[in-house]
């Protein structure tokens, strides 16, 4: 059945290659403003539709850290303001690049209707949903995206747009190459680089750019299926002895004659990776145009033991919850005692402390991999990186509803290039401001299947904390009981008394006359005067 959906799927797989790419032609390069139209009522933004408008981009002037020393060698600086300083603004629940799409959570014509979707562990999945999404990521590879092209040259290398250099990629190749262009080196000319920068990485955005980044390529998977009901499945690497999903049911095993390639068994041992060269790029000051560059290696726990000795354990990601302060300074890789920075992997998990020669947690399961996961720059090739950073984005939840931080803690200045809490997320178009993702998943339509809290949940867990302080008061209730029962049984006593005692009063009373024949009272009637 599996085999039969992937067939159906591929054989549509070059239904989207028509569609033309906005925003990539000289024209627009030149004006630098990114307002395409919108189909449906014939308006730039669909602005004819009250979806959006042309706006000027408002660039942040906060200062960044001295991590970049450098100002305007970069297209990425001030992102998008080397290619553009008008995009689209969309109102209301609307998203996208031309206002097309609904906002994260919302569906229908008008983006009105709700809606929660719910990612489950890869190994609760029932067979088809499993082998659906195998299959859909396979198509995703094959499939030309309809939306974007990429870049393959700097905007210099362009002539300042008046000679475009861009080119179609599938929709997994995109993320792909997404991913290699945020966290690239910059190019100094004369074959220098400076290699101290990363725009999703070892920062304050670490989690809120992966949190877009996943979001935006389940949307994309739903675009390419037309299944709005997808989501993309998390893999809890806790207390793991090796890769359990490393086999031919579900990511890839190890191929039996070369231990870092992938078994022939799986679909992804056809799949080639791109992005993977990054020496070579900057040897030749050019950018990753998406080329095929070999099949996918993988060859988990026989990594570097010195770096990273195993898989991470549930107590080191509980004492990563408990760190109470999301980012310290100086906001990078050498921050102590920094949630972010211990989930990343840069510091202990144990004390919070800096290690740059350790890798841990996230890190860690990146250098277990120990093959084209390894990398940062190729790391999206192997799409076991979908579920290990679904995981991460859930650990992150759990943060944020742990602590609910306000969104002012967020660093504001003094971060690694980038990385502030509004500046725009590289290279995403439509934007995102950085700040726009340090919200909890409910508010972005979405949540983990292991941190959904049901009724049942929420009325055993107030029990739970009743039936707590009934432990630790019982031995006073039992002596309040017992005291209780004491003065009731002495009251019993003095009533019952107390009332025979009354009885034969009231017993002698009876035997005299009420009234006498020499009575004073006699012919008095019961009346009251008024």
């Amino acid at each position: 059945m599996s085999l039969l959906l992937l067939c159906l799927l591929s054989f549509c797989k070059h239904s989207f290659q028509q569609f033309p790419r906005a925003c990539t032609s000289a024209d627009i390069l030149i004006r630098k403003e990114c307002c395409p139209v919108w189909n449906r009522d014939g308006s730039s933004c669909g602005e004819l539709s009250g979806r959006g408008s042309c706006q000027d981009v408002l660039i942040t002037d906060a200062p960044h850290g001295p991590q970049f020393p450098f100002s305007g060698v970069d297209d990425r600086e001030n992102w998008p303001s080397v290619f553009y300083n008008r995009t689209c603004q969309c109102n209301n629940n609307f998203m996208g690049f031309n206002c097309g799409d609904c906002r994260f959570g919302f569906m229908g014509a008008n983006c009105t209707e709700q809606r929660m979707s719910i990612r489950k562990n890869i190994f609760d999945l029932t067979t088809t949903e499993k082998d659906q999404f195998l299959a859909y990521l396979n198509l995703a590879k094959y499939t030309i995206s309809q939306d974007y092209q990429i870049a393959t040259g700097t905007y210099a290398q362009m002539n300042n747009g008046s000679n475009p250099m861009f080119r179609d990629i599938s929709v997994y190749n995109l993320f792909v190459w997404m991913h290699y262009y945020t966290s690239r080196d910059a190019l100094l000319g004369e074959s220098k680089v400076w290699t101290d920068i990363d725009f999703a990485h070892e920062g304050p955005s670490f989690l809120t750019w992966h949190r877009a980044f996943i979001l935006l390529w389940e949307n994309e998977l739903r675009k390419i299926v037309r299944d709005a009901n997808f989501t993309i499945p998390y893999w809890d690497w806790r207390d793991s002895e090796n890769c359990d999903v490393c086999t031919d049911e579900y990511m890839g095993g190890r191929h039996s004659t070369n231990p870092n390639l992938l078994s022939p068994a799986t679909i992804f041992s056809a799949w080639q990776v791109i992005c993977s060269r990054t020496e070579d790029y900057n040897r030749r000051e050019v950018l990753c145009s998406g080329i095929p560059e070999g099949p996918i290696q993988r060859n988990p726990g026989n990594q570097d033991r010195n770096r990273t000795p195993r898989l991470p354990i549930s107590a080191e990601v509980e004492f990563c919850l408990s760190l109470t302060e999301y980012e310290t300074p100086p906001f990078d890789q050498f921050a102590n005692f920094s949630f972010r920075n211990t989930l990343e992997g840069f510091a202990n998990p144990n004390d919070a402390i800096s290690n740059i020669t350790q890798s841990s947690l996230h890190n860690a399961l990146h250098i277990y991999m120990n093959g084209s996961m390894s990398k940062v720059g190729g790391s999206a090739n192997d799409p076991v990186f979908i579920l290990h950073h679904a995981f991460i984005d859930s650990i992150y939840e759990q943060w944020l509803r742990r602590h609910t931080p306000l969104q002012t803690i967020f660093p504001a200045i003094n971060t690694p290039i980038g990385h502030s809490r509004d500046n725009y997320m590289v290279p995403f178009i439509p934007l995102y401001r950085n700040i726009d993702f340090f919200v909890s998943t409910k508010e972005l339509g979405y949540d983990y299947d292991y941190l959904v809290e049901s009724t049942k949940d929420l009325f055993e867990e107030i029990l739970a904390n009743y039936l707590q302080e009934a432990r630790l008061i019982w031995p006073w209730l039992l002596g309040a009981a017992v005291f209780g029962c004491l003065v009731t049984a002495l009251l019993n006593c003095i009533i019952t008394y107390l009332c025979q005692k009354k009885k034969q009063v009231f017993t002698f009373e009876e035997r005299q006359p009420l009234l006498s024949d020499g009575d004073k009272y006699q012919g008095v009637t019961y009346q009251t005067a008024m």
